[in-house]
């Protein structure tokens, strides 16, 4: 079986804005919420249910996104996480 990460879809709502960074099947998602300049990161895994993580910057953000999809850690290919890195920068 292939993983296919899909992500980089926007959605607004009023003043919250929601970006869709990975998306592997309806178990295993990452989104972030940008409210003014707030920006909230949902986690969802089948593994560890919903994380949830709030930055008050995208340096701060960037930061755990690098840490978190690092090539030690992330499991899946090297294109995979480049991806999902491009997904946050354009944030």
């Amino acid at each position: 079986m292939t993983n296919h990460i899909s992500g980089g879809n926007t959605v607004k709502s009023n003043r919250i804005k929601t970006v869709q960074v990975y998306k592997r099947d309806k178990w295993n998602m990452l989104n972030v919420e940008i409210n003014g300049k707030t920006l909230i990161l949902r986690e969802i895994s089948e593994e560890w249910g919903e994380e949830c993580h709030t930055f008050l910057s995208r340096p701060a953000m960037m930061h755990w996104a690098e840490e978190r999809f690092s090539p030690e850690r992330f499991k899946g290919t090297e294109e995979e996480r480049r991806q999902i890195l491009e997904n946050f920068r354009n944030i």
